[in-house]
């Protein structure tokens, strides 16, 4: 099983990540923010991987902190989780459309962290979500999972969908990168090494 359990304190957050590649999208997700747990249980149920995520943040303030942090806790877990990336696609790509919103999501596991986030977000509260945050997040995923990754906004009016049809690529685009493949000869590399 490829998998990482990683856990994070700091003054202003605490989080736990177990993540299995290779589940079924199973989760138990607790971050304290509604909608943030809705996309979380998304990204574990359309990538195919059993999730879960408990995270105690400093909510009193807003809910930047525990996003941010979640991120960096997921991408380290993910790193971790894919190991030496031997035998996998390495690239993933997802148009997701989520009625009347299209979301691009490409990634590769490439080693060099990148982030391409041309999605304009209004800044609006989900609940006790923040909607700018989502480029934060993903920043902080594709930094400490060693992610190229490219998020564009095509069109799309409603925040929520907007939002979760992101959260929906990524998942689906990482199913695809992280699939194992018997034709993959070591890594997908003619370098041999990523």
């Amino acid at each position: 099983m490829r998998s990482a359990s990683i856990e994070r304190k700091t003054l202003e957050t605490g989080i736990s990540v177990d993540w299995s590649l290779d589940g079924s999208g199973y989760c138990d997700i607790n971050t304290g923010i509604g909608f943030f747990d809705h996309m979380l249980t998304l990204l574990a149920k359309h990538s195919f991987s059993d999730l879960i995520v408990q995270a105690a943040g400093d909510l009193d303030v807003d809910s930047h902190h525990t996003v941010e942090d979640c991120g960096i806790v997921l991408g380290q877990a993910l790193k971790e989780a894919v190991g030496d990336k031997v035998g996998i696609h390495r690239y993933g790509n997802c148009f997701l459309p989520m009625d009347e919103a299209l979301v691009q999501v490409c990634l590769d596991f490439s080693g060099r962290p990148y982030l391409v986030f041309d999605a304009a977000i209004p800044k609006v509260q989900l609940g006790m979500y923040d909607a700018e945050m989502t480029e934060e997040f993903f920043r902080a995923v594709a930094m400490n999972a060693g992610l190229t990754l490219h998020i564009r906004l095509l069109y799309g009016k409603n925040t929520h969908h907007i939002i979760e049809a992101i959260f929906k690529g990524f998942a689906r685009a990482l199913a695809e990168a992280v699939a194992v493949d018997s034709r993959v000869q070591g890594v997908m590399s003619s370098k041999g090494s990523l």
